[in-house]
């Protein structure tokens, strides 16, 4: 590799992206690409040396490299990782993406597209096979990702904290709700526990509705604890977003979580969102369960359930 072809005070940002297949290599191509790099997926290794050499390109470059690229093998990869991080020309991080193994079967399943390594076994043969061979990968990675759990949407919110490129970014504050009876969501920067406050399923009227609609909001809100539970969340939430906008944290998750995700975390998520919004922050928000659901209208005052949305403070 030319080692004189860049100068020295230029450093070019790289991203190695791989992982066992089915795990969502693609995707996050793709949100790298968004985010402004320049990405090349599924280029022979015997290759990356000679698209290096040359002048540094004006944006970071992410490379996907998997199974499935000609002339792969675990030996070549990380001798390449060896060469480049040796060369202080490039700024390099690897990009492990992992996924459980039941996680990967159902996928393959679903999709019914045949494992790169499967020659005449099961399909679980081969996801073991591949996990086993790129587990030196996969301890050499700067950053890994799990995405059994994770939507599209999950994923490209992860992957923009490690490697948003874009200087001088505000900080996006997402605020979701979730069940803890679903787990608790993967990603989440600050958690608040709404199980303690008046809970609107025990109201007949109220059970079929959610946390986006007033009566509901207005049962939540009744309870004697919710004023100073709300206040003191968001005093705290506006005293350290500040701090992480310094630290250079360019998106923040916010998380409120009650036993079945429709009503007091709902409530709590979009009375704090219009909050922080207000407040002049830029902030989206979504409802893990409310999402999940299969596609039935919602109250009739708020439209169908949608997927994340951004709250304006109407200024």
């Amino acid at each position: 590799m030319n080692q004189t072809a860049k100068p020295d005070d230029v450093t070019q940002r790289l991203v190695l992206i791989t992982g066992p297949s089915g795990a969502g290599r693609s995707t996050a191509i793709n949100v790298l690409e968004d985010l402004g790099y320049e990405s090349i997926d599924n280029l022979p290794l015997s290759l990356v040396p000679r698209l290096l050499d040359g002048p540094a390109r004006p944006v970071p470059l992410a490379l996907g490299l998997d199974v499935r690229n000609r002339d792969f093998s675990v030996t070549n990869l990380i001798e390449l990782i060896d060469r480049l991080t040796r060369q202080p020309e490039y700024a390099l991080e690897v990009l492990f993406l992992d996924c459980a193994t039941e996680q990967l079967l159902r996928r393959f399943n679903e999709t019914r597209r045949r494992h790169p390594l499967r020659t005449e076994g099961a399909p679980l043969d081969a996801i073991l096979a591949e996990h086993d061979m790129l587990a030196p990968i996969r301890a050499r990675a700067d950053v890994l990702v799990d995405t059994s759990e994770l939507s599209p949407h999950d994923l490209k919110a992860e992957l923009a904290r490690w490697f948003d490129n874009e200087q001088g970014r505000r900080l996006r504050v997402s605020v979701q709700s979730f069940s803890y009876k679903r787990g608790v969501p993967r990603g989440v920067d600050l958690m608040f526990d709404c199980r303690f406050l008046a809970n609107p399923h025990w109201d007949p009227a109220l059970r079929p509705m959610d946390g986006r609609d007033g009566a509901v909001q207005d049962y939540v809100a009744a309870d004697p604890r919710f004023a100073e539970f709300f206040q003191k969340v968001r005093d705290l939430i506006l005293f350290t977003l500040p701090a992480h906008l310094e630290e250079g944290k360019a998106h923040l998750v916010i998380g409120f979580g009650c036993t079945g995700g429709q009503h007091r975390s709902v409530t709590m998520a979009e009375k704090m969102a219009d909050a922080l919004a207000k407040a002049g922050w830029q902030v989206s928000i979504r409802h893990r369960e409310l999402e999940r659901r299969e596609k039935a209208p919602a109250p009739a005052d708020d439209g169908p359930i949608a997927g994340p949305r951004a709250v304006s403070a109407g200024l």
